[in-house]
């Protein structure tokens, strides 16, 4: 029997392997059906391979590594991002502000500030050179890596973005398995994300820079288990300095530093003074001041590493551009296509400008409600509320492209929900949008993927009530 399964594992990753070539090497975006039968096939092993008792923990981070590496060379076939990104580091490499010009301006003008303009421009298309930059700093950091070992090399330049990716990867594998072990969860959970094909495929093979981001969060994760709070500050605005996103969980902190603090000070002093209404105020006041610490010390570093980029035109600039995927870009959505239905039938036209306002102050609000009547005083609620609070900004928001699932997904791997997992799997049926030239969604795919994140979700709420109260 255990050779039976020595040989079903070598089987497994020998198919794994050769399908990751497949996708690497021989595929288009637009052969749709091909990639649905990859993507499928690639997660049918990931799960016999996560399941097997035979394969220890050193041979699955063995894995990690192989599976990337088989991208190392492969020209990224299901977005084309990372044109920008390299134009954006070579444009920094030059001296020149990416945040303050067009790439569209450059091409009309006729002027070539960087090697490979036309290239480049023609690479990321029309719409996304006509749209200012809106990658924070760090994120700019590592285009700028890319632009320094290869500056006039577009292959040179994906291999170099690649290996940062790969390294982030790494380190996500290497804080969360530590941050499990503290929690006393399953190790072998950090697997549902270092392993799953849809972060190999649209990280490391596609070039979204979701994993550096949550390198920095998990990192601040552990740090502040580690009740070091300064360094969790630093590290969190680090992460949003490569993607705004974690800007979203600020409110969430509020409980773990007030009320943890509160808690321990009541255990160890029964002589804390009362308020006039009876409820011991100190312990409370000193969370506060570490509170107001915490986000004091995540603004100052997001703005001094905001600072050698700005200018009078930098905010206004970023401000549109992050404004796009409110008011204009629509993809993979959720409720919101239904909103839109109803504007539709009201008004006759597309409510887009009013709903894109609208969505983000419910997310505010519901942001509050966990914030304040949930009890997220230690990591693992904190991070269950932040998984739904990310989750109820992507159910009502206009966008919702694949990558943006790595956060949920790596949130997942630390409470008991496996709803993202489930996305990441059917996240794949967006993708036929791109199987039309100019490309169109099917909205009947995009129905199939939200009915089964749904239903799975809903699955998971009512099998143990007593545990997935989001609202304790």
């Amino acid at each position: 029997m255990l050779s039976f399964n020595k040989y079903k594992d070598l089987f497994l990753i020998l198919i794994s392997t050769l399908l990751y070539i497949t996708f690497a090497y021989y595929l288009e975006r637009t052969e749709f059906y091909k990639l649905l039968f990859l993507w499928f096939s690639l997660f049918t092993c990931f799960f016999f391979l996560i399941k097997s008792k035979s394969i220890n923990t050193s041979t699955l981070i063995g894995l990690v590594i192989l599976f990337r590496l088989i991208f190392l060379f492969a020209i990224p076939n299901l977005s084309q991002d990372f044109y920008r990104f390299i134009w954006d580091g070579r444009m920094i490499l030059e001296g020149l502000n990416p945040y303050l010009s067009l790439p569209k301006t450059y091409i009309q003008q006729g002027l070539h500030p960087i090697a490979e303009t036309s290239n480049l421009y023609v690479g990321m298309g029309e719409m996304n050179g006509s749209h200012f930059t809106n990658y924070p700093p760090i994120n700019q950091l590592c285009f700028l890596i890319a632009a320094l070992f290869a500056s006039k090399s577009i292959f040179g330049s994906i291999v170099v973005l690649r290996l940062i990716i790969i390294l982030a990867d790494i380190g996500i594998l290497y804080f969360g398995k530590k941050l499990l072990e503290r929690l006393n969860l399953p190790v072998k959970n950090i697997f549902l994300y270092a392993l799953n094909p849809f972060i190999i495929i649209e990280m490391t093979g596609n070039l979204h820079f979701e994993p550096v981001m949550l390198f920095f969060l998990i990192w601040s994760f552990y740090k502040l288990h580690q009740q070091k709070w300064v360094w969790a500050a630093v590290l969190l605005a680090c992460s949003v300095s490569v993607k705004l996103i974690p800007l979203l969980f600020l409110p969430l902190f509020f409980q773990w530093f007030v009320q943890k603090s509160s808690n321990k000070e009541e255990l160890t002093s029964s002589n804390t003074p009362l308020n006039t209404f009876g409820v011991k105020w100190i312990p409370a006041f000193s969370g506060i001041k570490k509170l107001i610490g915490f986000y004091a010390i995540t603004l100052t570093t997001i703005i001094i590493l905001f600072l050698p980029f700005y200018s009078s035109e930098f905010i206004n600039n970023y401000a549109n551009s992050v404004g796009l995927w409110f008011r204009n870009f629509e993809f993979n959505a959720s409720f919101y296509y239904i909103f839109r239905e109803i504007g539709y039938q009201f008004r006759g036209y597309n409510e887009i400008a009013i709903i894109g306002k609208i969505t983000p102050i419910l997310t505010i609000l519901f942001l509050v409600i966990i914030t304040f009547f949930r009890k997220n005083n230690t990591i693992i609620p904190l991070i269950t509320a932040m998984l739904f609070g990310l989750c109820f900004y992507y159910f009502t928001a206009t966008t919702v492209h694949p990558w943006y699932l790595a956060t949920p997904l790596i949130f997942s791997v630390f409470t008991k929900y496996r709803f993202p997992v489930i996305w990441t799997i059917v996240i794949i049926f967006s993708y036929q949008a791109y199987a039309n030239i100019p490309w169109k969604e099917n909205l009947w795919f995009v129905g199939i993927e939200y009915v089964i994140l749904y239903g799975f979700l809903l699955f998971e709420l009512l099998k143990n009530p007593q545990y997935y109260k989001i609202v304790k």
